[in-house]
Formats: C-alpha cells, sequence, structure tokens
C-alpha cells in the first residue's frame, strides 16, 4: 500500500505498476457545460460555484502525474435516456449533444490530450498496453451510469487504484451510480463535497447517506490538495 493519495512523483504517470495503476486515480463526472453551467440545458444549480475547487484539484493532479479519468455524456436524440417528457430519473430533457457547446468541459477541468474510450468495447486484455502511457482518459457514456460504457471495468481493473477521488456532478445521479459502481467492486472511495453539486436535496441526501455507511470517506479540496503537498 502506497503512502496517503499514494503519491511518489518520481513514478511514470501510468504503465503497468506506474503510478496511477497502484495508487490514485482522481474521477472526474460530467464536467460539461450542460450541466456545469446557468446557460446549460440541464444546469445543476450551484455547479458553477464549485468550478475553482475542481481547477484546483485538477492541476494537482497534472502537477502530481495523477491518472485523471473524466466521464462524460455523449448524447444523440435518438439516445433511450433522452425524453421530452422526462422522468428525471431514467430520462432526461437533451443535454450534451454530440458536437454542441453543452457536450463541451468546461475550461477548469478541461483534459490536454485524453484517450478517448467510447461504446465500441475493447478485448479487456488489450486494455492495460492501450492505456499505457495515458495519463488522462475520457470514458463517453450514453447513460447516466458510467459502468454502462463496457471499457469501463476493463479500465478499473487495468488502473487497479488505491482510492478513487471522485467530484463533479450531479451528486444524486452520475456521481452516485459511479460511486455505487465502486463499491459494489471493492473499491475504496473519497468524495470532494466542494467540488459536487446535485439536482434533487433529499435525493443527495439519501445517496451520501448510504455512501457513508458503505465506507466512502467525505474530504474538500483543500484537505485533498493538503494530502498532496
Amino acid at each position: 500500500m502506497r503512502p496517503p493519495l499514494g503519491l511518489d512523483r518520481g513514478c511514470e504517470p501510468a504503465g503497468p505498476g506506474g503510478l496511477g495503476l497502484s495508487g490514485i486515480v482522481l474521477w472526474d463526472v460530467d464536467t460539461q457545460v450542460d450541466f456545469m453551467l446557468p446557460d446549460g440545458k440541464l444546469y445543476v444549480p450551484g455547479a458553477e460555484e464549485t468550478a475553482p475547487a475542481m481547477r484546483r484539484l485538477v492541476e494537482a493532479a497534472r502537477e502530481a502525474g495523477l491518472i485523471h479519468v473524466a466521464s462524460a455524456d455523449d448524447h444523440e436524440l435518438t439516445d433511450p435516456e433522452i425524453s421530452e417528457d422526462a422522468d428525471y430519473r431514467n430520462t432526461y430533457p437533451p443535454h450534451c449533444l454530440r458536437g454542441t457547446r453543452g457536450a463541451e468541459k468546461i475550461p477548469e477541468t478541461e483534459q490536454a490530450d485524453p484517450l478517448p474510450l467510447s461504446l465500441v468495447p475493447y478485448p479487456p486484455g488489450l486494455v492495460p498496453d492501450l492505456v499505457t502511457g495515458h495519463r488522462e482518459i475520457l470514458l463517453l457514456k450514453k447513460n447516466f451510469n458510467v459502468f454502462t460504457n463496457p471499457n469501463t471495468d476493463p479500465l478499473l481493473e487495468a488502473l487497479d487504484p488505491d482510492e478513487i477521488v471522485v467530484f463533479g456532478v450531479a451528486t444524486d445521479v452520475c456521481n452516485d451510480a459511479a460511486i455505487r459502481g465502486f463499491l459494489l467492486r471493492g473499491r475504496k472511495v473519497r468524495f470532494v463535497e466542494d467540488a459536487a453539486r446535485g439536482l434533487d436535496e433529499e435525493r443527495v441526501a439519501a445517496a451520501t447517506g448510504a455512501w457513508r455507511e458503505a465506507g466512502v470517506a467525505f474530504t474538500t479540496a483543500d484537505e485533498l490538495l493538503a494530502s498532496l503537498a
């Protein structure tokens, strides 16, 4: 087991046995314009207030050489999740449509040169070599649950982190699906509270309460950055 935050500044950022594959992974959930900004198609109230904390996390990960995995909605109007009569549980109004501004990541969390993993599945045995040399990885998805991308599980197995640090939006939807998925797979999770926002306060309380019971650690950007230092 590595020391807190699994940081060894002398290591390479990727590759079997290297930093990020056995240490800490920063997991960035859907920090896209349509969710993060007030003029977005599916704006999460207050999300823009978290952008400075998000920027600090991403910059610190870059400086430390930590793996930065980001998920991102990549929708088309024909996707099952998209509906003009949305129930806001399984279906949502059009958002993050491919090729639109709303699908772009906000500048604070933008990745410089990510390896994109679409819904086209790679043979799981090829994924470790595929991600070698890539510090930034972008998981595209058409559902709020990142594990609907068939490459998510092989990626997680290839990275094999000691801990996954999660931030992004929305706490009660995409964050919840990701964290429950990590817990189901026996992963240790830390959630950055001031770098996340939710859609519904009651659902946020239910989700975070369930996470706490399952052993998720809660932190702030300041606390996390102090650990990195």
